[in-house]
């Protein structure tokens, strides 16, 4: 069993606003070539902790594969404010690049609905200030054709950006298993100058277990928002 005995502080926290917080644990799986896997996480609401002196708590951590839209979506809507407010922290500590996006398809419309939500732990290579991104989304046909593309707005300055953007791709149930989707984000550095942060694909071609698993679900889900956080790998 693992012992890290480590520990973290967090300032210029109103006690009487500790209601409206909460800490979100993580445990990743360091594999081949310093990739990283999420293999739990757990929210403990701030409301819970104890003011008076110390508290020692055991956190039972979710697997990733049993999180719903609704956890997701809880811990977006709990700790967006303080993930945005601590741009310097995020950049200091760093961390692995990660995007929650939301998946939803009707079957009878045909549409493939696709949410940006946010992301986690974006960096500036080049320059120490938290970076200007966007996400570009492009779907592909089954022999890697481009069909449909799109993009967000730029959110600029922020390490752990809220985009909070919906696309809608058309298409066929019939295709829905040869079509392959490509979320790629990337700091814009000037008008002409951009680099990739990283990008993820789902669908017929997914990059990994995780993204398959979302796409799956997805499918299953009957035009119910599916929500998963995925580790962006490099460009």
């Amino acid at each position: 069993m693992p012992v890290f005995n480590e520990t973290f502080r967090f300032n210029k926290l109103e006690p009487a606003e500790l209601h409206n917080y909460a800490l979100r644990f993580r445990l990743y799986a360091v594999r081949k070539m310093n990739r990283v896997r999420m293999m739990g996480e757990k929210l403990f609401y701030l409301r819970n902790l104890n003011q008076e002196g110390e508290m020692e708590v055991s956190l039972l951590l979710e697997p990733r594969s049993n999180l719903t839209s609704g956890d997701s979506q809880i811990s977006l809507s709990v700790i967006s404010h303080s993930d945005s407010a601590s741009s310097t922290q995020s950049l200091s500590h760093g961390g692995t690049p990660e995007l929650l996006v939301g998946l939803s398809y009707n079957a009878t419309t045909g549409r493939l609905s696709v949410e940006v939500i946010k992301g986690s732990h974006f960096r500036n290579l080049a320059l120490n200030r938290p970076p200007d991104t966007y996400a570009k989304l492009s779907l592909l046909n089954s022999v890697g054709q481009e069909m449909s593309r799109c993009k967000t707005s730029i959110r600029r300055g922020q390490p752990n950006p809220v985009y909070k953007e919906t696309f809608i791709f058309q298409v066929a149930l019939f295709q829905l298993s040869e079509v392959t989707l490509m979320i790629s984000i990337y700091n814009r550095r000037s008008m002409k100058r951009k680099e990739m942060i990283g990008w993820i694909s789902m669908g017929q071609n997914s990059s990994g277990d995780e993204e398959q698993n979302h796409w799956l679900e997805m499918k299953e889900s009957k035009s119910y928002q599916v929500c998963r956080w995925h580790t962006l790998l490099e460009s």
